[in-house]
């Protein structure tokens, strides 16, 4: 079996609207075809005894073990690998159970879909279900486990913490938008200008000073001990004199910690003598210059969540230890304490597993144990000098038995720092009893706690502290989103986006657009080139002075990583016309209908999908969608809008002239379609659709239709405000056309446009695209032959897999099957060609250009108009 090509889809897709990640591998079974599971010897035991589990998968059966009765009945090796992929997920702490596996048009090609939960895991599963299903078929053995370690490794590389995470959870949980700012933990939440952001337990609403001030412990001491909060006893030492000092002052035992340090590293604790109070300053020098010297409290460590200035968790830390039984070394005890289930690697489980160090060693050795005691019955040896989870520590949740002037005091902590989010470390007897009466103190003050311990405490009550988190950043009223309109279709995607961008601006909103030149923020491009994809998207979502996004959406980013967004308000398709069939599996119109459907499948219940009423494909598409529909027409008369009208719905026609909005039989004349310079003087009907979907989305967005009219008669377009799109340079002998068109419904349109103008003569600059379908090319060929009395073939950029040569034999094809007089000639070079028909042209010429890099077009064109402005000639 050959792997051809594995993709990550992480938003929605033509394979589920909901479940956005999905890996997306086309795997080619090659011999492999031929033999269903069910004629391959020996193959439902093998796969049985290597996952025996899967007797949990379901599959189309609907019951248990449902899967292992298809592969005894048979079933082909895509299906397989697609259940073997989610199954060593799900073994390696991912749980994840959404598959789909559709066979292509070509025989024995398969698409594998899977969902994942990290993505370079579920990246890595795809490979691994393949070599794991080749060992299956051959019979040969496989280390699974070694898969399983890799994928692990794998997600605590990659994956967000469980602070971090759990905050996720809760908004995702809250219908809030998140987009992970980089490979760490710095998430956004939220679109635009109503983002908030927040890396770890800091957010953007966590003051500066205040974690300044918690990182500095020696200042959140002093700041402390000024507010009348008990601290323990000590100071700052950077050397063995500073030490002796110290302990002078305050006596043994004490306790030793780098001043920057965190999670515990380079303490000493319950240090009773001079030779271990010097080893310990030098283990703390390895993590700051500075270290912190206090008494020891005798007591319990507790951890004392604040947010937002209120108390919402506390949890009893216990340190790693292990509990003897008189029969095993403490080796054994650990090795046996981490086959807890509760314990995994890194984050992944509750409580994480113990590791042997320096810390345990110098713990053991102050009992006089090694690893080799054997600890008597009910003897408890404690492994570790602090108590944080990510040392092996375990938490009992204590947040139902705390003294109300603790959590005064919590609280109050919280404000003296300044911190949004605060971790309190107390030591002390309990928390019951105020700790001015049992001698308790605080130890330090985090700036970023973690939350694990609360989430998932070892004993007690778990707590969502995730949640106050998001009710501090997104308080009720506050809005998490902004407006996004997404615009898709064949043709007209460009200019439908930038007329809306142009509405939408006019109406006081900073709008960040899309198109296929480029990404726009308040009308400055930010970035060149096709900008229709997913990532485009995120680009706008993510500024955060944009008030309302208007994405053009194209066929490729769908199909490549699926949507840049969940949820959009208004979703538009323009129409659906044969273009780049026969590529990613799109081979009719049905195909590439389902693939647009995915923009307006996610418009909100309340929102609209605007569609194309004069569209078969459309009209059907309109037909399975939960939200509000409305359709524009040029066709006023048409059995289907006139069905609509009587129905009372809402509808955009071109009628006598003008743009116009019904509802039901009432009538809002927007604008004359002649004032609208966009038309072209209400001579290209193509364009006139465009105007009839913005009109109609800005409609039922809720713009004053006068705003609307006033923002389709200032909508110029130019090279600069439509680049490729009906761009008209007027020479004084003769005009040039620009435009984008590149199928045959794009020709189309310009053909009927040059029914309307009047010209000696009209030529055409052509080409043909690579990647599309012969019948494609010459069909463009045809139209091109129709239109125009002279052709120039240009053919030197978008071969995609074809020579020039086959590509330009397919138009003379074209050319030749119109049976049109009409004459034509091959000059390879666009810029050549272009000059070519510029310099020769006639008096009353119309050149037109159809341009697939309309860019370059524009430059030479304009470059000779500046020239015949200063010259007087070209």
């Amino acid at each position: 079996m050959k792997i051809i090509k594995v993709q990550a889809l992480r938003g929605p897709n033509i394979w589920s609207i909901q479940r956005k990640k999905l890996i997306q591998m086309r795997l080619d079974l090659e011999e492999m075809e031929q033999f269903p599971t069910n004629k391959i010897e020996g193959f439902k035991e093998r796969i049985e005894a290597m996952l025996p589990t899967m007797i949990e998968h379901r599959c189309s059966e609907g019951c248990r073990g449902g899967f292992f009765s298809r592969v005894e009945r048979g079933t082909w090796m895509g299906h397989v690998i697609e259940h073997i992929a989610l199954e060593i997920q799900t073994l390696a702490g991912m749980d994840t159970g959404f598959g789909r596996t559709r066979e292509t048009k070509t025989l024995g090609t398969y698409n594998v879909v899977f969902s994942y939960t990290e993505e370079n895991v579920g990246l890595f599963a795809a490979e691994s279900a393949v070599a794991i299903a080749e060992s299956l078929i051959a019979g040969t053995e496989y280390d699974l486990e070694s898969d399983l370690q890799k994928m692990r490794e794998i997600r605590e590389r990659v994956r967000l913490g469980p602070s971090t995470g759990s905050i996720v959870e809760e908004a995702v949980s809250r219908n809030i938008p998140w987009i992970r700012l980089g490979t760490n933990s710095l998430v956004q939440l939220g679109h635009g200008i109503n983002q908030m952001r927040f890396q770890a337990t800091i957010t953007c609403k966590t003051s500066s000073i205040a974690v300044d001030m918690a990182c500095n412990k020696e200042l959140t001491k002093k700041m402390l001990d000024m507010a009348s909060i008990p601290v323990a006893k000590g100071s700052i030492c950077v050397d063995e004199e500073d030490l002796a000092e110290t302990i002078n002052k305050i006596g043994y035992p004490i306790v030793l910690k780098p001043l920057d340090g965190n999670h515990g590293k380079g303490a000493s604790i319950n240090v009773t003598n001079w030779e271990d109070a010097v080893s310990g300053l030098a283990f703390a020098k390895e993590y700051s210059k500075r270290v912190i010297v206090e008494k020891f409290i005798t007591g319990f460590d507790f951890r004392i969540l604040v947010i937002d200035n209120k108390l919402v968790a506390a949890a009893k830390r216990v340190p790693a230890h292990v509990i003897g039984n008189g029969e095993n070394s403490i080796q054994e005890l650990i090795a046996t304490e981490n086959l807890d289930p509760k314990r995994g690697y890194g984050h992944e489980n509750v409580l994480t597993q113990i590791d042997v160090n320096r810390d345990t060693e110098d713990l053991l050795k102050k009992l006089n144990y090694t690893l080799e005691t054997i600890p008597e019955m009910g003897d408890v040896v404690y492994l570790k000098s602090t108590a944080n989870l990510s040392t092996g520590g375990t938490s009992v949740d204590v947040t139902d038995m705390l003294h109300p002037e603790n959590i005064f005091l919590a609280e109050r902590i919280s404000r003296v720092i300044g911190l949004d989010i605060c971790g309190v470390d107390i030591m002390a007897e309990n928390l019951t009893q105020p700790l001015k009466d049992n001698g308790g103190v605080i130890l330090e003050v985090n700036a970023a706690p973690g939350f694990r311990m609360h989430l998932a405490p070892s004993e007690g009550l778990p707590r969502n502290v995730a949640a106050p988190v998001i009710d501090m950043l997104y308080p009720p009223g506050k809005s998490c989103r902004i407006p996004i309109i997404a615009v898709t279709g064949t043709n007209g995607k460009t200019t439908t986006t930038r007329l809306l961008a142009h509405i939408v601006k006019n109406n006081g909103y900073k709008v960040g657009f899309t198109t296929s030149d480029g990404i726009y923020i308040q009308n400055h491009m930010m970035e060149k080139g096709d900008t229709t994809g997913p990532q485009s998207a995120q680009y706008v979502l993510r500024d955060p002075t944009v008030e309302f996004a208007v994405l053009e959406t194209a066929r490729g980013g769908i199909l490549r990583s699926g949507l840049g967004f969940s949820i959009c308000d208004i979703g538009i398709i323009t129409n659906i016309q044969e273009d780049h069939l026969g590529i990613s599996d799109i081979h009719s119109l049905e195909d590439l209908a389902k693939v647009k459907a995915t923009v307006i499948k996610t418009v909100k219940k309340d929102g609209w999908a605007i569609l194309n009423g004069d569209d078969a494909h459309c009209i059907r598409l309109g037909s399975e969608l939960n939200c509000n529909v409305a359709y524009f027409s040029l066709d006023e008369e048409s059995p289907f809008i006139k069905k609509l009208s009587a129905e009372g719905k809402t509808v955009a026609v071109y009628e006598n002239g003008f743009i116009t909005i019904k509802k039901g039989e009432w009538k809002i004349r927007i604008e004359r379609a002649t004032h609208v310079p966009l038309t072209l003087g209400g001579k290209a009907k193509f364009m006139i659709a465009n105007v009839l979907a913005a009109t109609l989305a800005s409609y039922v967005w809720g713009f004053k239709t006068e705003d609307i009219s006033l923002s389709l008669q200032t909508f110029i377009p130019s090279a600069a405000q439509t680049p490729g799109r009906m761009n008209i340079f007027e020479f004084k002998k003769f005009k040039v056309l620009i435009d984008f068109a590149h199928n045959a419904s794009g020709y189309k349109g310009i053909e009927e446009y040059l029914q309307s103008v009047d010209a000696t003569k009209k030529i055409g600059v052509i080409a043909g695209i690579g990647d599309r379908r012969d019948e494609d090319i010459r069909e463009c060929a045809t139209i091109a032959a129709r239109m125009f009395d002279h052709i120039i073939i240009r053919q030197e950029k978008y071969l995609r897999g074809r020579t020039e040569e086959e590509i330009i034999n397919l138009i003379l094809e074209g050319i030749t099957s119109s049976g049109q007089d009409v004459t034509y000639e091959i000059i390879p070079k666009e810029t050549e060609a272009i000059k070519h028909a510029i310099k020769f042209a006639e008096e009353g010429s119309f050149i037109t250009c159809l341009s697939d890099v309309v860019i370059n077009a524009i430059e030479i064109v304009q470059e000779y108009l500046d020239k015949e402005n200063e010259n007087g000639t070209v």
